[in-house]
């Protein structure tokens, strides 16, 4: 897949964006700009009011950007946020949604990622995939992960609303990840360890396992050789920074390992965890950061029924 050809994806099949309409661009500099000038070029072809913004890059995920920038977000008709970054759980997002823009965030995103793997994949496809899981996991009242290296824990997720992240984009106020392709929660609580074995958001892909003790919700204990990085990052926003905040489940067919969680987290077949800030998907808490692990080869059990994972 071409530059130009994924730029077509994320704006004509994701974004069903139309002649005139306001398509604000918001990127940083850590980010490659020929991505953010690609999407703008293509909106202009398209037809639309394109804007482009580029700010210095946040320090983590789930950090404000600037008031300029989500005062910009809050006022255009679809937001494209290819960043360093994500802008994905902060309030200038939620801001933006409740005034019915359609928004992309990006975070992340490198020129590979924009040629192959999860970006290419067919996302009606993985939205009747995104839908059927859904109306499977909304009658769940626990859902249990296990591995073979010993991740065992327990989500408490009863009457939880959970979230479909698909990349269709068409309506007011629909929001996505691009690549897109996870279906996810904020769960009530959760107690038991989760051993994260694949990537983790900051770091990267791990040369060995974090494991992290969870009781009643909150990471309790973590240890492991990128334990410190972690809980640097973590505790730099204070308690919110421990907080259970989501269970994810990956269902992009196209979509790899390649250590950066936006991606990694749609691998179909994976599940991920993250903690830190939940608010923009069903949750009460602002922390500021979100950080996602990624555990490969997961069993799930849904009220003790093992499920069968998309694959």
């Amino acid at each position: 897949m071409s530059l130009k050809n994924s730029t077509c994806t994320v704006l004509e099949t994701c974004m069903a964006v139309k002649p005139e309409e306001v398509v604000l661009i918001i990127t940083d500099t850590a980010t490659h700009p020929s991505i953010a000038r690609a999407l703008y070029d293509r909106a202009v072809e398209l037809g639309c009011d394109p804007i482009l913004m580029t700010m210095e890059p946040r320090e983590v995920h789930g950090k404000e950007p600037p008031k300029a920038v989500a005062e910009a977000m809050a006022a255009a008709d679809v937001v494209l946020a290819p960043t360093n970054k994500s802008l994905t759980h902060t309030q200038a997002k939620i801001n933006a949604k409740i005034a019915g823009v359609r928004i992309a965030t990006m975070p992340g995103i490198s020129l590979e990622m924009m040629e192959s793997g999860g970006i290419s994949a067919d996302y009606l496809s993985v939205k009747d995939i995104a839908f059927e899981l859904k109306s499977r996991l909304d009658s769940v009242n626990e859902v249990r992960i296990t591995t073979d290296i010993g991740t065992d824990i327990v989500f408490n997720v009863k009457g939880c609303d959970w979230m479909v992240d698909h990349g269709i984009c068409h309506e007011p106020g629909y929001s996505s990840n691009l690549p897109a392709g996870e279906v996810f929660v904020a769960p009530k609580s959760g107690n038991g360890v989760f051993v994260v074995d694949g990537s983790m958001s900051g770091i990267g892909i791990l040369n060995s396992p974090l494991t992290i003790k969870i009781e009643d919700g909150q990471a309790t204990d973590i240890t492991g050789e990128s334990s410190g990085k972690l809980i640097e990052m973590i505790d730099s926003v204070g308690p919110p920074g421990r907080n259970l905040a989501e269970l994810g489940i990956g269902i992009n067919p196209e979509a790899h390992l390649i250590g950066n969680v936006l991606e990694d987290e749609k691998v179909a077949g994976t599940v991920h965890m993250a903690l830190g800030d939940n608010s923009a998907f069903g949750g009460d808490v602002v922390a500021g950061i979100h950080l996602d692990g990624i555990i490969t080869g997961p069993t799930v059990y849904l009220d003790g029924e093992l499920m069968q994972l998309p694959i």
